[in-house]
């Protein structure tokens, strides 16, 4: 193990354009639960009757729009929540060794530790805004205008910001090293990165 520890330091210190591409497990020894993982938000139901991705599925939103905020605010949104060592070492790895932290996580982890390059793929539920007027907050919130308001993250049928899949295309195509940490791969367009590079 300790060899493999050596290499891997040896790999990012002589790496001249180093990517991260984090997903959700990252964040798990924060108190966060991954979504695919044995105790992951997927291997049970909400309510006892709602699949996960069916509860955060655009048209889920659109029908079920207080169950959708139920579900973010209580399953989601947990208070108190703070980096771990990982995010920390990848805040401390920035300077000077990675160029880009691309993730599909949609909390704000890895900013709070203090990186500022990171591309959320997902978006994040950090941001929210009313559809009407585009007012936005930190937290969800009744909007003046009386128009819906939603978090800034990529629900499923929805398409991805083209300009943060551009970038992280960019980034990927650049790196002499891409380190993949904490996420399956299993969501369409991450394992559509990993093959391209």
């Amino acid at each position: 193990m300790e060899n493999k520890i050596e290499k891997l330091a040896d790999i990012i210190k002589n790496s001249k354009h180093l990517i991260f591409f984090t997903g959700a497990g990252v964040s798990t020894e924060s108190g966060l639960k991954s979504f695919r993982g044995k105790d992951g938000l997927y291997s049970s139901l909400y309510k006892g009757k709602y699949r996960p991705e069916e509860v955060l599925s655009s048209d889920f939103f659109c029908s079920h729009r207080k169950i959708f905020l139920e579900y973010v605010e209580d399953d989601q949104l947990k208070n108190g929540i703070k980096p771990n060592k990982g995010h920390l070492v990848l805040a401390e790895l920035k300077n000077g060794y990675i160029k880009s932290c691309n993730k599909i996580n949609i909390d704000d982890l890895h900013q709070m530790a203090g990186n500022k390059n990171v591309l959320e793929l997902h978006g994040s539920l950090k941001r929210w805004y009313c559809l009407s007027c585009g007012k936005t907050s930190d937290r969800n919130f009744s909007c003046d205008c009386g128009g819906i308001v939603r978090p800034d993250v990529t629900l499923y049928g929805e398409n991805l910001n083209q300009d943060v899949v551009n970038e992280a295309i960019y980034q990927i195509e650049q790196a002499d090293t891409l380190i993949v940490a904490g996420t399956s791969l299993t969501v369409y367009h991450c394992k559509w990165y990993y093959i391209k590079i």
